[in-house]
């Protein structure tokens, strides 16, 4: 999951993944409020959050090229498990990565 400032970053940080083949999917949910700490002080923003389907193994050039595009010091790059799916989605993910 990763977070973006703008629907334009969004879709630079989509299209950069998957024509890297470093994501077969990258959904964008618009119209998400943030709230966290920066460098001491209580912050809010409004982002739009992106959901990555991939593999674990090309999670570090994923982070790369999101950490190369993305415009915050330091970007919201989080990774949950896949513990479950259907065999013929997860073989669509794996064909496309």
């Amino acid at each position: 999951m990763v977070t973006a400032p703008d629907m334009d970053m969004a879709r630079r940080l989509a299209k950069a993944a998957l024509e890297a083949k470093l994501a077969a999917c990258a959904n964008i949910v618009p119209a998400v409020e943030s709230h966290y700490w920066w460098e001491g002080k209580l912050e809010q923003s409004d982002e739009l959050l992106l959901i990555f389907k991939t593999r674990q193994e090309l999670l570090p050039n994923l982070e790369r090229t999101v950490r190369e595009i993305h415009p915050y010091d330091t970007p919201d790059f989080v990774a949950l498990p896949l513990t479950a799916g259907s065999r013929k989605y997860l073989a669509w993910l794996e064909d496309n990565t």
